[in-house]
Protein backbone atom coordinates (compact mmCIF):
# COMPACT_ATOMS: atom_id res chain seq x y z
CA UNK A 1 0.00 0.00 0.00
CA UNK A 2 2.82 2.42 0.94
CA UNK A 3 4.61 1.56 -2.29
CA UNK A 4 1.43 2.30 -4.26
CA UNK A 5 1.03 5.67 -2.52
CA UNK A 6 4.67 6.55 -3.25
CA UNK A 7 4.22 5.80 -6.95
CA UNK A 8 1.02 7.82 -6.93
CA UNK A 9 2.82 10.77 -5.27
CA UNK A 10 5.65 10.59 -7.82
CA UNK A 11 3.16 10.52 -10.69
CA UNK A 12 1.32 13.54 -9.25
CA UNK A 13 4.60 15.45 -8.90
CA UNK A 14 5.64 14.67 -12.48
CA UNK A 15 2.21 15.75 -13.76
CA UNK A 16 2.41 19.01 -11.77
CA UNK A 17 5.83 19.80 -13.22
CA UNK A 18 4.57 19.06 -16.73
CA UNK A 19 1.57 21.35 -16.25
CA UNK A 20 3.72 24.17 -14.84
CA UNK A 21 6.22 23.83 -17.67
CA UNK A 22 3.39 23.97 -20.18
CA UNK A 23 2.23 27.25 -18.62
CA UNK A 24 5.39 29.12 -19.56
CA UNK A 25 4.89 31.86 -22.11
CA UNK A 26 5.92 30.95 -25.62
CA UNK A 27 7.65 33.53 -27.80
CA UNK A 28 5.61 35.21 -30.55
CA UNK A 29 5.46 33.20 -33.76
CA UNK A 30 6.86 36.07 -35.89
CA UNK A 31 9.46 38.07 -33.95
CA UNK A 32 10.39 40.20 -36.98
CA UNK A 33 6.97 41.88 -37.24
CA UNK A 34 5.94 44.16 -34.38
CA UNK A 35 2.29 44.27 -35.46
CA UNK A 36 2.17 40.49 -35.46
CA UNK A 37 3.81 40.39 -32.01
CA UNK A 38 1.28 42.79 -30.52
CA UNK A 39 -1.66 41.07 -32.21
CA UNK A 40 -0.57 37.75 -30.75
CA UNK A 41 0.37 39.18 -27.32
CA UNK A 42 -2.10 42.01 -26.77
CA UNK A 43 -1.07 42.52 -23.13
CA UNK A 44 2.45 43.29 -24.45
CA UNK A 45 1.03 46.15 -26.51
CA UNK A 46 -0.48 47.69 -23.35
CA UNK A 47 2.76 47.13 -21.41
CA UNK A 48 4.85 48.71 -24.19
CA UNK A 49 2.65 51.82 -24.24
CA UNK A 50 2.85 52.10 -20.44
CA UNK A 51 6.65 51.94 -20.58
CA UNK A 52 6.75 54.47 -23.44
CA UNK A 53 4.54 56.85 -21.45
CA UNK A 54 6.68 56.44 -18.31
CA UNK A 55 10.13 56.94 -19.89
CA UNK A 56 9.54 58.37 -23.36
CA UNK A 57 11.60 55.64 -25.03
CA UNK A 58 10.50 54.54 -28.51
CA UNK A 59 8.69 51.21 -28.38
CA UNK A 60 10.47 50.02 -31.52
CA UNK A 61 13.95 50.49 -30.01
CA UNK A 62 13.16 48.84 -26.66
CA UNK A 63 11.44 45.92 -28.39
CA UNK A 64 14.33 45.50 -30.83
CA UNK A 65 16.79 45.26 -27.93
CA UNK A 66 14.59 42.65 -26.24
CA UNK A 67 14.27 40.69 -29.49
CA UNK A 68 18.05 40.57 -29.78
CA UNK A 69 18.70 39.70 -26.17
CA UNK A 70 16.20 36.90 -25.62
CA UNK A 71 14.14 36.32 -28.74
CA UNK A 72 11.22 37.14 -26.41
CA UNK A 73 11.85 34.03 -24.29
CA UNK A 74 11.00 34.53 -20.62
CA UNK A 75 13.55 31.98 -19.40
CA UNK A 76 16.43 32.81 -21.76
CA UNK A 77 19.91 32.53 -20.30
CA UNK A 78 23.46 32.05 -21.57
CA UNK A 79 24.39 28.51 -22.57
CA UNK A 80 25.95 26.17 -20.04
CA UNK A 81 29.73 25.95 -20.24
CA UNK A 82 31.27 22.48 -20.30
CA UNK A 83 34.63 20.95 -19.53
CA UNK A 84 34.68 17.66 -21.41
CA UNK A 85 31.26 16.34 -20.32
CA UNK A 86 31.01 18.19 -16.99
CA UNK A 87 28.90 21.38 -16.80
CA UNK A 88 30.56 24.16 -14.79
CA UNK A 89 28.18 27.10 -14.96
CA UNK A 90 26.97 29.73 -17.36
CA UNK A 91 28.94 32.61 -18.86
CA UNK A 92 27.01 35.21 -16.85
CA UNK A 93 24.01 35.69 -14.58
CA UNK A 94 21.95 37.15 -17.46
CA UNK A 95 18.37 35.89 -17.38
CA UNK A 96 14.90 36.44 -18.79
CA UNK A 97 13.42 38.64 -21.47
CA UNK A 98 15.95 41.46 -20.94
CA UNK A 99 18.98 39.24 -20.25
CA UNK A 100 19.72 41.50 -17.27
CA UNK A 101 22.58 40.38 -15.04
CA UNK A 102 22.16 40.16 -11.27
CA UNK A 103 24.01 43.36 -10.21
CA UNK A 104 22.29 45.72 -12.67
CA UNK A 105 18.92 44.04 -12.08
CA UNK A 106 19.35 44.71 -8.35
CA UNK A 107 20.20 48.35 -9.14
CA UNK A 108 17.04 48.60 -11.24
CA UNK A 109 14.87 47.10 -8.49
CA UNK A 110 16.29 49.58 -5.97
CA UNK A 111 15.90 52.56 -8.30
CA UNK A 112 12.77 52.01 -10.39
CA UNK A 113 11.35 48.53 -9.93
CA UNK A 114 10.22 46.72 -6.81
CA UNK A 115 11.29 43.74 -4.76
CA UNK A 116 8.73 41.74 -6.75
CA UNK A 117 10.09 42.71 -10.19
CA UNK A 118 10.93 39.61 -12.21
CA UNK A 119 13.17 39.11 -15.22
CA UNK A 120 10.73 36.48 -16.51
CA UNK A 121 7.90 39.05 -16.54
CA UNK A 122 7.55 40.87 -19.87
CA UNK A 123 6.42 44.23 -18.47
CA UNK A 124 9.13 44.28 -15.77
CA UNK A 125 11.78 43.39 -18.36
CA UNK A 126 10.65 46.04 -20.83
CA UNK A 127 10.57 48.56 -17.98
CA UNK A 128 14.15 47.55 -17.16
CA UNK A 129 15.27 48.09 -20.77
CA UNK A 130 13.63 51.54 -20.84
CA UNK A 131 15.22 52.40 -17.47
CA UNK A 132 18.61 51.31 -18.83
CA UNK A 133 18.11 53.35 -22.02
CA UNK A 134 17.26 56.39 -19.88
CA UNK A 135 20.46 55.94 -17.87
CA UNK A 136 22.40 55.54 -21.14
CA UNK A 137 21.02 58.84 -22.39
CA UNK A 138 21.98 60.61 -19.14
CA UNK A 139 25.36 58.92 -18.76
CA UNK A 140 26.67 58.80 -22.31
CA UNK A 141 24.38 61.21 -24.16
CA UNK A 142 22.91 58.60 -26.49
CA UNK A 143 19.53 59.54 -27.97
CA UNK A 144 16.62 57.16 -27.42
CA UNK A 145 16.25 56.82 -31.19
CA UNK A 146 19.88 55.72 -31.68
CA UNK A 147 19.29 51.97 -31.48
CA UNK A 148 22.83 51.16 -32.63
CA UNK A 149 24.62 52.98 -29.78
CA UNK A 150 21.88 52.25 -27.25
CA UNK A 151 22.50 48.56 -27.88
CA UNK A 152 26.29 48.91 -27.59
CA UNK A 153 25.76 50.54 -24.17
CA UNK A 154 23.31 47.81 -23.21
CA UNK A 155 25.79 45.09 -24.12
CA UNK A 156 29.06 46.64 -22.93
CA UNK A 157 27.82 48.72 -20.00
CA UNK A 158 28.18 52.49 -19.71
CA UNK A 159 31.86 52.37 -18.72
CA UNK A 160 32.72 49.80 -21.38
CA UNK A 161 31.04 51.94 -24.02
CA UNK A 162 33.02 55.04 -22.92
CA UNK A 163 36.23 53.00 -23.10
CA UNK A 164 35.30 51.77 -26.59
CA UNK A 165 35.43 48.07 -25.66
CA UNK A 166 33.14 47.32 -28.60
CA UNK A 167 35.62 48.70 -31.17
CA UNK A 168 37.58 45.43 -31.44
CA UNK A 169 34.44 43.26 -31.54
CA UNK A 170 33.33 43.21 -35.16
CA UNK A 171 30.67 40.61 -34.33
CA UNK A 172 29.13 43.01 -31.79
CA UNK A 173 29.15 45.90 -34.26
CA UNK A 174 27.24 43.63 -36.67
CA UNK A 175 24.73 42.72 -33.95
CA UNK A 176 24.22 46.41 -33.10
CA UNK A 177 23.56 47.09 -36.80
CA UNK A 178 21.02 44.27 -36.77
CA UNK A 179 19.30 45.83 -33.74
CA UNK A 180 19.20 49.18 -35.58
CA UNK A 181 17.71 47.67 -38.75
CA UNK A 182 15.11 45.72 -36.78
CA UNK A 183 14.20 48.83 -34.82
CA UNK A 184 13.64 50.78 -38.06
CA UNK A 185 11.49 47.94 -39.40
CA UNK A 186 9.54 47.84 -36.13
CA UNK A 187 9.04 51.62 -36.34
CA UNK A 188 7.59 51.38 -39.84
CA UNK A 189 5.41 48.41 -38.89
CA UNK A 190 4.11 50.12 -35.76
CA UNK A 191 3.08 53.18 -37.80
CA UNK A 192 0.96 50.92 -40.02
CA UNK A 193 -0.48 48.55 -37.42
CA UNK A 194 -4.22 48.17 -37.07
CA UNK A 195 -4.32 46.84 -33.54
CA UNK A 196 -7.49 48.33 -32.09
Amino acid sequence: MAKYLSLKAIAATVLSIAVLTGCSTTPPSNTENLCSIFQEKDSWYDAAHSVHKKYGVPINVAMSIMAQESGFREDAQPPMRWFLFIPYGRGSSAYGYAQAQDPVWDDYKDDAGSMFSSRSNFEDSLDFIAWYMTKTKKTNGIKFTDAFNQYLNYHEGWGGYRRGTYASKSWLINVARKVHVRSENYKYQLQHCNLY
